[in-house]
C-alpha cells in the first residue's frame, strides 16, 4: 500500500476507531548513480493478536549483523522478534489498557495475554470490562504462530515479565505506562520519557484507560556465559 504523502501513516495509535493503526516507512537507498533516493515508501500494517485485543506491534526494520555499505543495510520486517548480537529491530507497539491493572494469574487467559503482548499487562477475560477471548487454544495458537520467539521468552508463572539479551531503547510516544522490574518495583513513563533497558527482567503495565505507545530500538547483545 502506498502511503499518503505527509503523514498518511500516523503515530497516534488506534483512538479513532478505525482499525489497526499504521505507520508510513519512507526507506532510502541509492541509484545507480550513487545518488541518495527514496526506495520505497509505504504503510506498515501491524500485528495483531486475537489473544489480547487492541494490542498492535508494528515490524519497521531489522538488520542481522553490523550493516555494510552503501546498501546491506537491513531489510523490512522483523522474522525472530528479536534481534542476533550485532543486529537491531525498530517496532513500534501498542498496548491496550488492562482491566487486572497488569496483574494476572497463571493459567488464566489474563495470564496469556499478558504473555502475548510480551509485557504489555493482562486481559483478564472473566473480570469486568475485560474484552473476552472467543476460542483461548486458537488465540494461543496464532500467537505461536505469529511470534513465536517472544513466547518463548515469557515466564509461565509471572506474566509479561522476560529477559532478553539485548539492548532496548524505548521511546515513549503516547500514553502512559508503568515499567515493571525485579521486586515488583514500579517506574510510571509518559510521553518525554525514554527507557534504556540493559538486558534486565520487565514487563510493560497499562493500568490506565487508553492505549499507550512506544516505538522500540533493539540492539543484540551476546548471552551471557
Amino acid at each position: 500500500m502506498t502511503a499518503r504523502d505527509g503523514g498518511g501513516g500516523g503515530t497516534g495509535g488506534n483512538g479513532g476507531g478505525n482499525g489497526p493503526e499504521r505507520i508510513r516507512r519512507v526507506v532510502t537507498g541509492h541509484d545507480a548513480r550513487g545518488r541518495a533516493v527514496v526506495v520505497t515508501d509505504e504503510e506498515v500494517e501491524p500485528v495483531t493478536l486475537s489473544l489480547l485485543p487492541g494490542f498492535e506491534t508494528i515490524e519497521l526494520w531489522h538488520t542481522t549483523a553490523t550493516p555494510s555499505m552503501p546498501d546491506d543495510l537491513g531489510s523490512p520486517g522483523v522474522p525472530d522478534y528479536f534481534p542476533a548480537p550485532g543486529g537491531t529491530v525498530f517496532r513500534v507497539v501498542t498496548f491496550p489498557p488492562d482491566p487486572r491493572g497488569g496483574r494476572g494469574e497463571a493459567g488464566t487467559t489474563g495470564a496469556g495475554a499478558g504473555a502475548a503482548a510480551g509485557g504489555a499487562g493482562t486481559t483478564g477475560a472473566a473480570d469486568a470490562g475485560a474484552v473476552p477471548v472467543p476460542d483461548v487454544a486458537a488465540a494461543l495458537e496464532e500467537a505461536q504462530r505469529k511470534v513465536p520467539a517472544l513466547m518463548a521468552r515469557l515466564e509461565p508463572d509471572h506474566p509479561g515479565m522476560h529477559t532478553t539479551d539485548s539492548v532496548d531503547y524505548a521511546i515513549v510516544l503516547d500514553g502512559e505506562l508503568e515499567l515493571e522490574l525485579d521486586d515488583g518495583a514500579l517506574v510510571p513513563v509518559r510521553p518525554g520519557t525514554v527507557v534504556v533497558q540493559r538486558g534486565t527482567r520487565h514487563a510493560w503495565r497499562n493500568r490506565t484507560d487508553r492505549a499507550a505507545r512506544i516505538a522500540f530500538v533493539l540492539v543484540g547483545a551476546r548471552p551471557a556465559g
